[in-house]
């Protein structure tokens, strides 16, 4: 039977045995080291018992990456109620059906959500917390508006003399499958669920990452926060690990353009770095791929003798480009582009892929880089089993199910999408397809619910396509969609290159054609594509950066 500690007792520990170490910076601008944070922590504790807020209530958090972001996170976890992380990036009605669907009582905002919510809309909160300095935007009890006025006052009184490492002592009565967080997913169904995540998922993942990089990561350590906390994959693992494990956190709280990224990058040098494909393959395009694609370059690369040397100085580069500080890059939250893929590999450049999901907080699978399978996303990662749903595994692509103790408790007043997902042996169905080797590494084919049917009953995985088809010439993204028994490619062209090089439509559409046939000799018969269309606006996102594909895929009106 696995052991599972108490999670507060982890970030209390923490907290005392790194009191004098920086812990969260906000870039360009100030630092709290662990003592400032346990001191915001407890001035909130006061706020909230004051108040009349009880175990178990809902606290919702909607804001950019800041380092108060994060403290009222760990305090609202800390006090035994129960985080609802919002993406600042959802709507103002998404924000205000996702308060009220979870039941929150008190509701923190950053600077622009605070311009943009409306309260009358949530009317069962009791309050509206200002993130930047915790201060009162709404409050609808007397004793909130009261515990907010004379807050220095009740700290002063309980702390006397001043406040000290002793004094750290936060709720940890809670079992493993107590309720620690909701989390709604961003997901590119339509709508949102509340995934209900227990203490041992957000402790598992965690102690996952502790086992992978904890040798290479130590206190005062440095990690940039590009990937946004309400979001499990930036939450853990650019985040709560590393809060754990006494490391200092620097949270990008402008708007991540890969140019402020880059910086940050040379700036901070962090020891480790996680990251989506996108700001990835952005990088690697603008930065690496124009100083290789000369013909020199290419010479080069292919004269053996002189090829090792060209591909570690083109390595080195790389790292230099991410600080040259870190131990690896891991990369998820969606596919990477195979042409990038290759290029890492083909330089060695140290870098793995993993698989999760938000069900899972988020971890399923993982490798480290220098076992990592190419164009795998790993193995099952420590404490979770994984299976392939079909009667060849190796071969015939089949849905992924997961069981242990990541998994999350079930759907937030759901229960009918929570019995579709967990089956009764408690196994979760990802909804994606994939196959796995002999070594357990896993295959991703794409989400089952994305899957086309050939017109003669051939599975056609439209990640697949779009995967050839970004790689080729002034193609940004794309979307494959099925119009009656044909398939046809939506593309958003790079209008800023085309505009550089003095392309017109005609042009472009030239070059897609161009695209389609080369695109198509190397696809089978059943999936190869009718026509490409062009598209002047890019595809609508998740805050994931996932495509929102079912606005496209529901009928060819809607992709044109």
């Amino acid at each position: 039977m696995l052991e599972i500690p108490s999670f507060n007792a982890l970030i209390e520990q923490s907290i005392i045995n790194n009191w004098t170490l920086d812990a969260l910076t906000d870039y360009k601008g100030t630092t709290l080291q662990y003592h400032d944070v346990a001191r915001k922590i407890e001035k909130l504790h006061i706020l909230f018992e004051s108040s009349g807020v009880q175990k178990g209530d809902k606290i919702a958090l909607c804001g950019r990456n800041s380092s108060a972001w994060a403290c009222a996170f760990l305090a609202t976890l800390t006090y035994g109620a129960v985080a609802v992380p919002i993406l600042h990036e959802f709507t103002s009605d998404q924000i205000h059906n996702i308060v009220n669907h979870s039941d929150s009582k008190l509701l923190f905002v950053g600077d622009i959500v605070a311009t943009q919510i409306d309260a009358t809309k949530m009317p069962g909160l009791e309050g509206i917390i200002y993130i930047p300095d915790y201060s009162l935007i709404v409050s609808r009890t007397d004793k909130l508006t009261y515990a907010r006025e004379h807050l220095n006052e009740m700290f002063g009184k309980k702390y006397p003399k001043y406040f000290r490492q002793e004094h750290v002592h936060y709720y940890h009565e809670q079992s493993p499958d107590e309720l620690a967080l909701i989390n709604y997913t961003s997901g590119t169904t339509g709508f949102s669920k509340g995934v209900m995540l227990p203490y041992r998922a957000v402790w598992s993942n965690a102690d996952f990452a502790h086992s992978v990089v904890g040798s290479v990561f130590k206190p005062g350590d440095k990690v940039i926060s590009i990937l946004p906390m309400a979001h499990m994959y930036g939450m853990s693992f650019e985040f709560i690990f590393e809060f754990l494990a006494g490391g200092h956190i620097y949270y990008l709280n402008r708007i991540p353009s890969p140019a402020i990224i880059a910086q940050a990058f040379t700036d901070v040098k962090p020891a480790i770095i996680i990251a989506v494909p996108l700001i990835i393959e952005k990088i690697i395009k603008k930065k690496v791929f124009p100083k290789i694609q000369n013909n020199r370059m290419k010479l080069l690369l292919n004269t053996p003798v002189i090829n090792k040397k060209v591909r570690e100085k083109i390595r080195e580069q790389l790292c230099q480009a991410f600080g040259g500080n870190f131990y690896e890059i891991i990369i998820g939250g969606a596919a990477l582009n195979q042409e990038v893929e290759q290029f890492m590999k083909g330089v060695d450049f140290p870098y793995t892929v993993g698989y999760g999901a938000t069900e899972c907080a988020p971890i399923i699978c993982y490798a480290d880089w220098q076992t990592f399978a190419p164009l795998s996303c790993g193995r099952a990662a420590i404490h979770m089993s994984v299976k392939i749903d079909s009667n060849d595994p190796e071969n015939v692509p089949g849905e992924i199910l997961c069981k242990g103790p990541n998994v999350m408790l079930g759907y937030y007043k759901n229960p009918e999408a929570t019995a579709q997902s967990i089956d009764r042996d408690g196994w979760f169905h990802t909804g994606d397809l994939g196959t796995m080797d002999a070594e357990g590494n896993v295959f991703i084919k794409g989400r089952s619910k994305n899957m086309l049917l050939g017109s003669n009953g051939q599975n056609i995985y439209p990640e697949e396509i779009e995967d050839k088809l970004n790689s080729l010439a002034m193609v940004n993204e794309c979307v494959v969609i099925q119009e009656e028994e044909k398939l046809v490619g939506l593309v958003v062209p790079d209008f800023d290159e085309a505009r550089n090089i003095g392309l017109n439509t005609e042009d472009l559409k030239n070059i897609m054609e161009q695209n389609r046939k080369e695109l198509n000799l190397q696809l089978p018969a059943y999936c190869k594509i009718a026509e490409i269309r062009i598209r002047e606006e890019e595809f609508e996102k998740t805050p994931k950066r996932s495509i929102k594909r079912f606005l496209y895929t529901q009928s060819g009106s809607m992709g044109s």
